[in-house]
């Protein structure tokens, strides 16, 4: 099977999982992912070929969107072999998909990410910021029926994964200094670095603006 094949399997397999999304992780996100991670892989002078794979299948096993994380990922492994992924490629995919989440960052023990893995975790976690970010911040938020704001609830820090999933007492704006704004320095490629000092900084003022429109200054 040649790769053109191969990735029209791939994204009619993501098509399938996610088309219906509504947190903010359907094919709108999987397809910027997608775009970037090829933009990044080039940048690193590296075949793009598995970064967009895995890019478009990376949510397709997050434990936010299914109910069975590890009966999705046999389910994948097994696509993956009906269409002609060797062994190796189906290990870098897997590889890639189940260490880049954020949720990973607050366990004990460090990640060490492949040029792939950290192509599309830049590029994933790119989607997270700037407008954007903002966007997807306020729509995922608003979804799960978080507060808009509360000056009362304080931002959390230094959170385990189990505190980070827990929403019942998050706002959306605590949402930026719990994670958001954080992203920027935990970048891996040279490209996302630059692509996310610009993000940062219409992070930075959409807060400055929300938090004087919120006391009444402006």
């Amino acid at each position: 099977m040649k790769q053109a094949e191969q990735l029209t399997a791939i994204k009619e397999y993501t098509i399938q999982k996610l088309g219906q999304d509504k947190t903010g992780h359907g094919m709108d996100h999987i397809n910027r992912v997608v775009k970037m991670s090829k933009r990044l892989a080039m940048g690193e002078k590296v075949d793009p070929f598995l970064p967009i794979v895995a890019a478009y299948l990376h949510d397709t096993i997050d434990e936010k969107l299914v109910d069975n994380v590890e009966a999705a990922k046999q389910e994948l492994v097994d696509y993956l072999k009906q269409n002609d992924f060797s062994d190796e490629q189906v290990k870098i995919i897997m590889d890639v998909i189940n260490n880049i989440s954020f949720a990973h960052t607050l366990d004990k023990e460090e990640v060490k990410l492949s040029i792939i893995g950290q192509i599309v975790r830049d590029a994933d976690w790119l989607d997270a910021i700037g407008t954007i970010g903002i966007t997807r911040a306020i729509y995922y938020g608003g979804g799960h029926h978080e507060k808009i704001y509360d000056p009362a609830i304080k931002p959390r820090h230094n959170m385990s994964r189990e505190e980070y999933r827990n929403l019942a007492n998050e706002t959306i704006i605590n949402h930026f200094d719990e994670k958001l704004l954080h992203l920027k320095d935990m970048m891996n490629t040279e490209t996302a670095k630059k692509i996310a000092n610009h993000r940062q900084q219409v992070m930075l003022d959409f807060l400055d603006e929300f938090h004087a429109e919120w006391d009444a200054k402006m």
